[in-house]
């Protein structure tokens, strides 16, 4: 059934030829051509430029088959999204700060305030790591979507959860599902990191871990549950309230944040007030 097993092998063996270690491929839980390409893990830095070295390739091995890849977070109405799940840890002298024997999913305690910084973040985060209007027709209830702002070692309904098929602590590492390819990759991870080192140094609460089924809950559990927000425009909003953690050894500038801000709101949510909806595929989609 997976038609696309060969083109999805010449894409990993092209990136192979430009230094990128592909671990695995497969087919996508959307019907309609959606697939996977896994990396080992690197630097930050150059982790981003391999993001960008993947898109580059797999759009002229799709253009020299007479195929077109997108990158969209939400391309097809009603089948699973294009999600850019994000996997980090932190490392000190060869030694994996994420992990303890002794804690919950192996996770030590500096790993579980990484974690708060990300949950605490997230809505302000959101500017950079699901920065487009089509970004927030991914994130709803349903399709395996991140939407819900808690952390779990199975659900992949919750915006961070724990890989745990290896238990060695050199894998001890945390699954970051909310990002999506529309994202700029050196602003997003560099985000997400100030978020969780935010996490880090303030010792925030991620509160309990969720290892329950979400879609099982009853009403009034369900509404005791945060979700992510729901547009680009909300997004942009919580930003502006919540960008201090993103200025610390001035990563990030307060200029650059009012100049994002300015940006999308005009190029993106006021057009998208003006025009149908359509027009969104115009505004997103490039071969």
């Amino acid at each position: 059934m997976d038609t696309l097993q060969d083109f999805r092998s010449e894409v990993a063996l092209k990136m192979a030829q430009m230094g990128i270690h592909v671990e695995k491929h497969h087919h996508e839980v959307a019907t309609a051509g959606q697939g996977e390409i896994g990396v080992r893990f690197d630097t930050m830095t150059r982790m981003a430029d391999n993001v960008m070295l993947q898109k580059y390739i797999l759009k002229n091995v799709a253009r020299a088959h007479g195929k077109v890849a997108t990158f969209m977070p939400k391309p097809i109405f009603q089948d699973n999204g294009s999600g850019m799940h994000t996997h980090q840890s932190l490392w000190k002298d060869g030694v994996n700060l994420f992990y303890d024997s002794e804690g919950y999913a192996l996770l030590s305690e500096t790993c579980l305030h990484y974690i708060g910084g990300l949950l605490k973040h997230t809505p302000a985060l959101l500017a950079f790591i699901a920065p487009t209007t089509n970004s927030y027709r991914r994130l709803v209830p349903g399709y395996e979507a991140p939407v819900n702002l808690v952390y779990s070692e199975r659900n992949r309904s919750a915006c961070i959860r724990i890989p745990t098929f290896l238990s060695s602590p050199e894998a001890r590492r945390l699954e970051y599902r909310v990002p999506d390819p529309s994202c700029n990759p050196y602003l997003a991870f560099a985000a997400m990191l100030m978020a969780g080192l935010d996490g880090v140094i303030n010792k925030v609460d991620p509160g309990p871990p969720t290892d329950v089924n979400l879609y099982a809950l009853m009403p009034e559990e369900a509404a005791k549950v945060k979700q992510v927000p729901g547009s680009l425009e909300e997004v942009l909003n919580e930003l502006e309230k919540d960008y201090e953690f993103l200025l610390q050894g001035d990563v990030f500038s307060k200029d650059f944040i009012e100049t994002w801000l300015d940006y999308k709101r005009v190029s993106e949510v006021d057009p998208m007030r003006l025009r149908p909806h359509p027009y969104e595929f115009y505004l997103y989609f490039d071969a």
